[in-house]
């Protein structure tokens, strides 16, 4: 961590007074130069922390995923989770919300490539609008504001373990009132990780260590077109489609052995592979009125998203203790089929300056999740074949009311309302679950501005985490050697109560302190069923209940900082943890640290146009924790990224380097606690490498912010 920070101080330093120098010599270019206020790279407001990333170098060569890790109070784990302060995150593209989580949802990112982004915002404290998980993060792309056809190319080759190649155009034309954008993509990804897992059970100290090498292999085409057209100067029609198809093949290969009581009893190795196709398709219809006199907004959407992932999975398992191999495949094609319904309108009461909102969403789901084993190791306790339905309906209202008093105190205070009724059933083995309740999430915003330099603010959220239809999938899977794992038909939501208090000084500094209370939630855990001897116990793993009282109290600092007339941007963000598990680990005989504190932040730096020749530089240094509910993290981990940018204006080209995470390679090491035994997992991602990029532009490249109003998102008014 020290090379890293000393090695971009100096680097920061060097460009410093290089460019001091440099603007003291070339009057003449800097008579010629056109100032353009920018944007800083970063904003912290009352609710949202914005990631201006527009025209930045760091878009060059990197897709929306690779920025999004990289955007202040992100962080993303090892199993692709996507984390704001340390809390799980509902993602939004355009205020729109993505229908795909974890592992879908990054290889739905990675086809959008960077060169799209205008930024990216991490809402901390959501207004009722949002539909209730916690954190928001909402990705906002560019929006083409000029006549004829315009576009980019880019080619991109990555080098990891192993080398990805990856390119996309991107096609815009306007005319009058009418606007067409294509983007399409193709990546040809090839990813490796190594594992290194501890089982250790309780029960008779029955400890088994596996080591796996995992690649992975991705050919991924996309497609997406969005047709808009204005009626007139305050309507706009619309239509968005969207098409994404991944061929992926994995190959594993692992090596255990077991022990119980310090003695041996077996050994093994297995080989793992897997092919599948998964394929998306998602449309859009909107329509937009947008009076900008009297700032009356109404937005209509209406659409559909349906996903499929086909997996046939093979494992051949060799035993020291066995002369014959054993064989497994599993078979698998989830189906999620999405249908919404979506109202928003806005109205500024009168002349009193206060603003409402209201609307509302229906939501239908539609999923199906087809299970089928073969082989010789299926014992006789296991289904061979199941087929699991989920159904929901979610409808929901909200209303926002905002209003500033004495020209200084900013309020929002907002009601949303949801209501879902769901069912759940097995096919075969006729398990099934009806269910339904509704939910009341009130939030408060505050926001006192003492003078124009000092401000405090301070937000109240209720929200509710609801589990992932596939997570109460009951279906047993084998997944080596005496583990297993399945979901929970009796999964229940995570109602938390947030506080947050900020505090900004010269709108340059910023404090803030969080406080997050629950007392249910749900985690991964595991437990043991008792097999036939010869055969070893089943070790399931499974999404499960936790009761019990958990407290996160969280201190954050952060500052943007500009310098040499805008050029040098630097943002610098650090922050205290501290977690009260005590409650939570003595209900639920848990074995891990009842407090837990440990620091993490980040850093993003920017130079533009080193010497006047065009060149421009990034770097961003991430140091973070995994600590999640029954989960402790073993090792801190810090992530880096430099690259450089090299613009050439006549031919409108952009050749960029990237290096990353070159002086350190992440590991992500942690242990689960549950009552039957403590499970250590170590993974060392690929994570690293350089990469070095292509991009053709062709046209006028010019942008509008992709916003529904010019004075949203700005203070305790904003959605």
């Amino acid at each position: 961590m020290k090379i890293i920070i000393s090695t971009i101080a100096i680097l920061t330093a060097s460009l410093s007074l290089a460019q001091v120098k440099k603007d003291s010599v070339k009057q003449k270019d800097i008579e010629a130069v056109t100032l353009v206020v920018r944007k800083p790279t970063v904003e912290s407001k009352v609710d949202r922390t914005v990631f201006n990333v527009a025209n930045s170098s760091i878009l060059a060569g990197n897709t929306t995923w690779d920025v999004l890790r990289m955007t202040p109070l992100v962080s993303i784990d090892n199993n692709d989770v996507i984390k704001a302060e340390g809390e799980k995150v509902t993602v939004y593209i355009n205020d729109r919300k993505s229908v795909f989580t974890g592992k879908e949802l990054k290889e739905y990112l990675a086809t959008i490539p960077a060169d799209n982004l205008m930024k990216i915002e991490v809402i901390t404290s959501p207004s009722s609008r949002y539909e209730s998980a916690g954190s928001v993060i909402n990705i906002v792309l560019k929006k083409r504001d000029d006549e004829g056809m315009k576009g980019s190319v880019t080619l991109n080759n990555r080098q990891n373990r192993k080398n990805s190649q990856y390119t996309n155009f991107n096609l815009n034309y306007h005319k009058k009132k009418f606007t067409q954008t294509l983007i399409g993509s193709y990546s040809d990804n090839t990813w490796s990780q190594k594992n290194s897992n501890t089982q250790s059970l309780y029960k008779d100290n029955d400890v088994t260590s596996i080591n796996i090498i995992n690649t992975d292999r991705n050919k991924s085409p996309s497609l997406s077109s969005t047709s808009e057209y204005e009626l007139n100067d305050k309507n706009n029609v619309g239509v968005i489609l969207e098409y994404y198809q991944s061929k992926r093949s994995t190959f594993s290969d692992a090596e255990g052995i077991h022990y119980a009581n310090d003695v041996f009893k077996d050994s093994y190795n297995r080989n793992q592979d897997l092919t599948g196709m998964s394929r998306t398709l998602g449309t859009n219809v909107f329509y937009k009125y947008y009076d900008k006199e009297k700032n009356k907004i109404l937005d209509i959407n209406i659409g559909t998203n349906y996903d499929s992932q086909k997996d046939t999975n093979d494992l051949i398992t060799n035993y020291s203790n066995k002369s014959t191999l054993d064989q497994i495949g599993i078979n698998s094609h989830n189906q999620t089929r999405n249908y919404y319904l979506k109202v928003d309108y806005t109205q500024p009461l009168g002349k009193s300056g206060a603003t409402f909102e209201v609307g509302g969403k229906m939501d239908f789901n539609n999923n199906v999740a087809p299970y089928d084993l073969s082989g010789n190791m299926i014992d006789s306790s296991l289904r061979t074949n199941d087929n699991f339905h989920y159904q929901d309906n979610i409808n929901s209202v909200y209303a926002n009311y905002s209003k500033t008093f004495f020209k200084k105190l900013e309020t929002r205070i907002g009601i949303r309302y949801e209501y879902i009724s769901f069912k759940l059933r097995q096919d075969i083995a006729g398990t099934s679950r009806k269910d339904s309740y509704g939910t009341f999430l009130p939030n408060i915003l505050l926001k006192y501005n003492f003078s124009d330099k000092y401000d405090l603010s301070l937000t109240y959220n209720r929200n509710i985490w609801r589990p992932w239809y596939t997570e109460f999938n009951p279906f047993l899977i084998p997944n080596y050697d005496g583990f297993y794992s399945r979901g929970n038909m009796d999964l229940q939501p995570n109602p938390s109560d947030r506080l947050y208090m900020k505090f900004g000084i010269l709108k340059k500094y910023f404090i803030s302190a969080r406080y997050m209370y629950t007392n249910q939630d749900y985690w991964t855990t595991y437990t043991t069923e008792e097999n036939t001897p010869p055969q070893k116990d089943k070790t399931i793993t499974y999404p499960g209940n936790f009761s019990g009282r958990v407290q996160k109290y969280y201190l954050f600092a952060n500052t943007n900082q500009t310098f040499l007339k805008n050029k040098l941007s630097v943002n610098v963000g650090f922050g205290w943890y501290y977690i009260d598990n005590s409650d939570f680990n003595t209900k639920n005989d848990l074995k891990g640290a009842k407090y837990i504190s440990y620091w993490g932040g980040s850093t993003n730096i920017s130079y533009t146009n080193l010497f006047n020749k065009n060149i421009n530089l990034s770097a961003w240094v991430e140091v973070s924790n995994q600590n999640n509910g029954n989960s402790y993290a073993n090792n801190t981990n810090v992530f880096h990224n430099i690259s450089v940018t090299k613009i050439f204006p006549k031919t409108q080209m952009e050749v960029s380097l990237q290096l990353m995470n070159i002086f350190q390679r992440p590991n992500f090491d942690s242990t689960t606690f549950s009552p039957v035994g403590a499970f250590r997992n170590s993974t060392q991602s690929d994570w690293y490498g350089f990469s070095l990029s292509f991009v053709k532009r062709f046209g006028n490249q010019k942008v509008k912010t992709n916003t529904k109003t010019d004075v949203e998102k700005n203070g305790g008014g904003g959605k």
